[in-house]
């Protein structure tokens, strides 16, 4: 169910009112499992079997380009890096680029095939030239797995191709997604592609993700589709600076799988906003004594973006507590206080307020060079 959802029905009850049919009712779709995510709060606004076990598919492909982004954010790789294709790449099968043994791409074009034509045989290069082997590359797949916090998934290759015990769940789909999207905005480079070429032009990409061209704001990410996963998508879309990640699968047919990420973007978009928090008045510094600075500044010390129903965005008040003076030392960072976010006069959630500069505490020799400065009128 719907997280959120639930928040939002508890408050109009406080204030006596009822949701909307809308809500209530929430998108109808046609999957075995499904579950929309908004990326900067990571907040869940609805889910179906969502931590149910199943074949995944090519959306498997959204670990492998993760692991690529981040070998190219750590300089293990540049776009400009030319990757070989083995005898073992070449033969892969499904749905691929053909490429042949022998060949070279550049990392920027194997990101081309696997974010556009879903190449098997792009991912299998690039496996093995980061790792050494797909074997050893899905090692790593499944040790980042473990880091997100993807507890129900297990990667057998790179690629999504039928394997036993080769499987995920709509909500660690979506926790990768996240992760994708989030640290590595630049795969919209590539996923945000409708047509493309390779070979200098000579052979022609064309998007999987039909929702590139057929969805206002879509920004990828990954579709896949065999007969025992059937239709799977993890789709990700953008509009007034807040991006969700709608996460299908075991559609029964492509067109379902479409349908359904639609509805369940359509239905965050309209019924969610992101809302920045923030203390009504600017925060005074607070004196601190026995300190080399009279006073330290307070801050909101994380991002303070909240998502809400849309009804209750403009009802969002904040409290602050901090106290009236503090006593050196203060470290950088340290909490000094509170800033209560309110919905509804509801408390929602609870920030902290942080050091903004650190505050040593004076040394004997500053205080009596203090004292006598004091006695001197100076």
């Amino acid at each position: 169910m719907k997280k959120l959802c639930a928040l939002a029905l508890c408050l109009a009850l406080c204030v006596g009112l009822l949701p909307s049919a809308a809500w209530a009712a929430g998108p109808e779709v046609k999957a075995k499992a499904v579950l929309l995510m908004e990326k900067s709060t990571g907040d869940i606004l609805y889910e179906e079997h969502g931590e149910e076990p199943l074949e995944l598919a090519s959306v498997t492909k959204v670990m492998t380009m993760l692991l690529i982004m981040e070998a190219l954010e750590d300089g293990t790789l540049t776009p400009d890096t030319m990757v070989a294709v083995s005898a073992n790449a070449a033969g892969m099968g499904g749905s691929q680029v053909y490429m042949k043994e022998g060949e070279t791409f550049s990392v920027h074009d194997m990101l081309k095939a696997i974010a556009v034509a879903s190449g098997n045989d792009a991912c299998v290069a690039m496996a093995e030239h980061l790792a050494g082997s797909e074997a050893a590359f899905v090692e790593r797949m499944n040790a980042r797995a473990a880091e997100l916090g993807m507890e129900n998934t297990v990667f057998c290759n790179c690629t999504g191709l039928p394997a036993e015990g080769h499987h995920s769940t709509a909500h660690d789909i979506a926790l990768m997604s996240r992760e994708l999207i989030l640290k590595h905005p630049d795969i919209r480079t590539y996923t945000t592609i409708w047509m493309d070429t390779l070979r200098d032009g000579s052979f022609q990409l064309a998007n999987t993700n039909k929702l590139i061209r057929f969805y206002d704001g879509a920004t990828g990410l990954k579709t896949g589709s065999t007969d025992g996963a059937l239709y799977c998508i993890s789709a990700t879309a953008e509009k007034d600076g807040m991006e969700l990640i709608a996460v299908v699968l075991g559609s029964p047919t492509s067109a379902d799988r479409f349908e359904a990420a639609k509805a369940l973007l359509n239905y965050g978009f309209a019924g969610y906003s992101l809302v920045t928090a923030a203390p009504s008045e600017p925060l005074s510094p607070i004196p601190v004594t026995l300190g080399v600075a009279e006073s330290v500044q307070p801050v909101l010390s994380e991002p303070a973006q909240l998502l809400l129903p849309k009804a209750d965005a403009g009802k969002l008040t904040t409290t602050v507590s901090l106290p009236d003076t503090l006593q050196a030392p203060v470290e950088a960072g340290q909490q000094l206080g509170t800033l209560t976010v309110l919905v509804n006069n509801e408390p929602f959630q609870t920030l902290p307020l942080t050091a903004q500069e650190p505050v040593p505490r004076l040394t004997l020799w500053q205080v009596f060079q203090g004292m006598v400065g004091m006695l001197c009128g100076k």
